[in-house]
């Protein structure tokens, strides 16, 4: 008989979550009601902001934070996005055309934007504006709020906090777009933002900047120092206080008695390396938002990086764009195709982060492929080279001799370079004529020798006509090609 400790396997799938958060199960938490609020498990907010975001929001005011994050947000937003059908039906393309309507009257740029913040702070709250236009309900905007509004209970439900319901009151479902990332499990509702590993590098820039102002006040101008008799009263000493106070504001300055002034210089000289701290800390800060120092630190040249200079690296920013559209796509998407098409797959939005291909070097690979033998689709040109293009199907121009010149060259060397041209591409058909027995035998047979006498016997019934007729041109082509060069050295 099993033991508890040796459950025997199941021979059914289990189709019901075991491993919940809810009823005390989860032993990082203890027991969370189902009503109950759930607290970020975020360390950092929770030590040093009470899980109030505003601890990470002051994050947005130091100048590296700013730069390096507008970077990040601008290369998700300056991508084009499209919407793709769900399926190959025709109710699947009528969704996905009905929704790239939606998003083109929404702004959905701007809201991307916004919504883009949850990767900073951890999630997102976009409020979903419906309306009706006779047939369909449409999205007319989607508003994004504040996320320090709202909280997720025990349950995983999206509550708004309210000045009568401090619990949170419980918000209907397929109203809210929202999203979470950067935690290290699902069991965090509310994600980890990029603020969590922020806050210590701009806690240390800062506070070093605070010192480096005081050293700097230091070094600029003495310290003021006062010697006062012992038997000096406390009114006296009051007194020298203000005059050393005066020291710094005023050109002159009255003592009691007795007393004298000592300015004191500065001892140290330099920086102190409060710039290496300062600086240490603005690298810190770029490569935990954009993934490295290049773009904030690059010179020109390429000492200076100059493939990193001004760039986020592709990968971070396609996976913010990948974490937007997924969330996206299971919610709103889901919800509207459902509502209008049902039955139909639901479209799927994107944003095109991959970098243009290069043309040029497109075009000559292409060049080198066509050399061996291939060439491409319609649907390729279109696809790479964009879509103003088709198959040319004119004739070509009238033959002016038996090899096929067109009348009207000006140039002997133009026509023997267009009949070297045409005779490669008419020498493919009889040269494959020629190779396909070889191929034959050779894949079938079972010895060096087999292949040997084999090849004696197929040299006599190869057809050679369709070739010997392409020879024919080539050693006119070559003759051309001699005229035009002797015409050139003349």
């Amino acid at each position: 008989m099993a033991t508890e400790n040796e459950k025997p396997d199941n021979e059914k799938p289990i189709m019901q979550e075991v491993a919940t958060t809810m009823d005390g199960r989860d032993i990082t938490r203890g027991f969370v009601s189902p009503l109950q609020l759930l607290q970020p498990s975020d360390t950092v907010l929770r030590s040093r902001g009470n899980s109030d975001l505003r601890l990470y929001e002051e994050l947005l005011r130091d100048d590296q934070v700013k730069a390096t994050w507008q970077q990040r947000q601008l290369a998700v937003i300056s991508a084009d996005w499209d919407v793709q059908p769900g399926g190959t039906g025709a109710q699947d393309q009528a969704a996905a055309d009905f929704l790239r309507e939606q998003l083109d009257n929404i702004k959905f740029d701007q809201t991307t934007m916004g919504m883009h913040y949850g990767v900073f702070y951890g999630y997102a709250v976009g409020e979903c504006m419906y309306g009706r236009d006779g047939r369909h309900v449409t999205l007319e905007a989607i508003k994004v709020r504040n996320r320090r509004r709202f909280r997720f209970d025990g349950a995983g439900r999206l509550r708004m906090l309210t000045a009568n319901k401090p619990d949170g009151e419980l918000l209907p479902g397929r109203k809210f777009w929202t999203f979470a990332t950067g935690a290290d499990h699902d069991d965090e509702p509310y994600g980890q933002g990029l603020g969590h590993w922020l806050y210590w590098p701009v806690f240390f820039k800062r506070n070093g900047l605070r010192l480096w102002l005081v050293f700097l006040d230091k070094f600029g101008q003495p310290t003021a120092k006062g010697h006062y008799p012992g038997s000096a009263t406390q009114q006296q000493k009051d007194r020298l206080l203000q005059a050393l106070q005066a020291v710094h504001s005023d050109s002159g300055v009255a003592l009691p008695d007795g007393m004298d002034i000592e300015l004191i210089e500065a001892a140290r000289s330099g920086t102190a390396d409060y710039t290496e701290l300062y600086d240490r800390m603005d690298r810190a800060i770029a490569k935990v938002t954009l993934g490295h120092t290049g773009s904030s630190e690059s010179a020109p040249g390429r000492l200076g990086g100059e493939d990193m200079a001004g760039d986020v690296r592709d990968d971070i920013t396609k996976a913010d764009a990948d974490v937007l559209c997924e969330s996206f796509n299971a919610g709103v998407a889901r919800w509207l195709t459902e509502w209008n098409y049902p039955g139909a797959a639901a479209p799927r939005v994107w944003r095109k982060m991959e970098q243009p291909e290069d043309l040029n070097r497109l075009s000559e690979r292409d060049e080198r492929v066509s050399r061996l033998g291939y060439r491409p689709t319609l649907r390729y040109v279109q696809d790479h080279y964009g879509e103003d293009w088709e198959v040319d199907n004119r004739p070509p121009p009238a033959a002016a001799s038996p090899f096929g010149f067109a009348e009207g060259d000006d140039s002997v060397r133009l026509r023997a370079d267009t009949m070297t041209d045409r005779l490669e591409r008419e020498a493919e058909p009889a040269m494959a004529a020629l190779m396909e027995p070889v191929r034959r035998l050779v894949a079938n047979a079972g010895s060096l020798q087999e292949i040997r006498d084999g090849l004696y016997s197929l040299y006599a019934d190869m057809p050679s006509e369709q070739l010997a007729v392409v020879m024919r041109r080539a050693i006119a082509a070559a003759a051309l090609a001699g005229r035009a060069d002797v015409a050139e050295g003349e």
